[in-house]
């Protein structure tokens, strides 16, 4: 039998995705993904298994594997990672962020936590299980995508509506944002992703009577976007709990001995330190002006002006938000979608769930694992238009100071080797036992 563990080559594989800069400006700009997916490919194809590469677009690839399981009567899993990453300014960085650096436990670089570190995870178990000859119980499909950064519709989202026979008898999938670990009231839990926010990404559009900058101008592009913009971004939203988050404050309270008081949910996220502020969007809706582009000179006024806004949105909650942010622009602005899709949530109970719960048992024995909401989103939503359930469990048992949720789109991103060993050995256990 094989002896390499996948914990042996998990943090090498990681180093080497992230020397890849497959940064995504979005529009299908940017350097792609077709030499990572090469890459990803050759890894799959030197342990004996069929990888299938294809382009949605030129450079944008995609690779997906199916390994099939021992009981064909049980529903296929897919566990599914993306190979973009969100751009960098090296400068910003104290290291190279293309470089893949290992320095202080740590690997260093674009996508350390978004998320080429599963990526890493899911080859080094799926690579070990080939060398050794073991069988997963069901068919596992293999996934990892282009675009997610941008909403995959070069990658997830388009091989859904293009190549829907990939997916033939999957029921579940396993992706990114969950799983980690995160200190509560001094006492370690993991937060398994069960549910993540609907999003809207819109472009509101203010036209105006063009002119010397010099004039009065009562009819100005500008100041109507202002407006608008400024209503829009001070919109207080008022603070609710869905079934997952309320599961999440129960569990705090139980741990921790801290009252879960509705009126006040911030003595509870108070304890959960630098995760705190990833959950505390969960518990609204929220709507921020991300941009704005209007005019080409000091003293032209000009016609038109335009601003983009994120919105988040509870699950259940997406068409009434939206119409409230029609509301809130007003008269004179045109709102149009840049990208839109749902929300997710499902129970925190199933087979899958027990089986998560008891790979990380396995490693860390009696640990807490919670339900959380993902305030951002994953590519488990194109997955759903099939009516296949998603999870978030990345798993990593990280150290209490090192500030991970806030490594996500940020500077210095980095991730523990010890903690790549602990996910690779928890997503062997469980991919080796579902």
């Amino acid at each position: 039998m094989n002896t390499l563990r996948p914990e042996d080559e998990v943090a090498g594989i990681c180093q080497d995705l992230i020397r890849f800069d497959t940064s995504n400006f979005a529009n299908n700009e940017g350097p792609g993904e077709r030499a990572i997916a090469e890459h990803v490919a050759a890894l799959i194809s030197e342990v004996g298994l069929a990888p299938e590469l294809f382009e949605s677009a030129p450079g944008r690839a995609n690779v997906v594997t199916r390994v099939e399981g021992s009981n064909s009567a049980l529903p296929a899993l897919i566990v599914h990672g993306h190979l973009d990453v969100v751009p960098a300014l090296a400068h910003e960085w104290s290291v190279d962020p293309f470089a893949g650096e290992e320095k202080d436990g740590l690997i260093w670089g674009r996508g350390a936590v978004d998320m080429k570190d599963m990526d890493a995870m899911i080859l080094s178990v799926m690579r070990s299980m080939a060398r050794d000859g073991r069988k997963p119980e069901r068919d596992i499909v293999f996934a990892f995508f282009a675009d997610e950064e941008a909403g995959g519709s070069y990658g997830a989202r388009w091989a859904v509506d293009n190549r829907p026979e990939l997916f033939d008898g999957v029921t579940e999938a396993i992706s990114e944002v969950g799983g980690f670990s995160a200190d509560i009231g001094g006492k370690r839990a993991y937060l398994l992703q069960t549910a993540e926010k609907g999003l809207a990404w819109l472009r509101l559009t203010a036209h105006g009577r063009a002119g010397h900058g010099s004039q009065i101008n009562t009819d100005n592009a500008v100041t109507r976007l202002a407006r608008a913009v400024t209503r829009i971004g001070d919109h207080q939203w008022p603070i609710e709990y869905t079934a997952t988050t309320r599961a999440f404050l129960e569990g705090v309270s139980e741990l921790t001995g801290v009252e879960f008081d509705e009126g006040n949910p911030q003595t509870l996220l108070d304890q959960l330190g630098t995760v705190s502020r990833f959950v505390g969007a969960t518990l609204q809706n929220t709507a921020n002006p991300t941009f704005l582009n209007g005019g080409y000179k000091a003293n032209v006024i000009p016609g038109t002006a335009e601003a983009m806004i994120d919105v988040r949105t509870l699950p259940g909650q997406h068409e009434q938000v939206l119409e409230l942010i029609r509301d809130l622009a007003g008269d004179g602005i045109e709102i149009s979608t840049i990208h839109n899709d749902v929300s997710l949530e499902t129970p925190f109970t199933g087979n899958l769930v027990d089986a998560m719960i008891d790979a990380l048992h396995a490693q860390d024995p009696g640990a807490a694992v919670l339900p959380y909401t993902l305030s951002g989103g994953t590519d488990n939503k194109s997955l759903s238009r099939l009516g296949i359930t998603g999870y978030g469990f990345a798993p990593l048992q990280l150290p209490p100071e090192l500030d991970f949720t806030g490594m996500f789109h940020g500077v210095d991103e980095r991730v523990p080797v010890e903690s790549l060993k602990f996910g690779a050995r928890v997503l062997d256990q469980l991919l080796s036992n579902y």
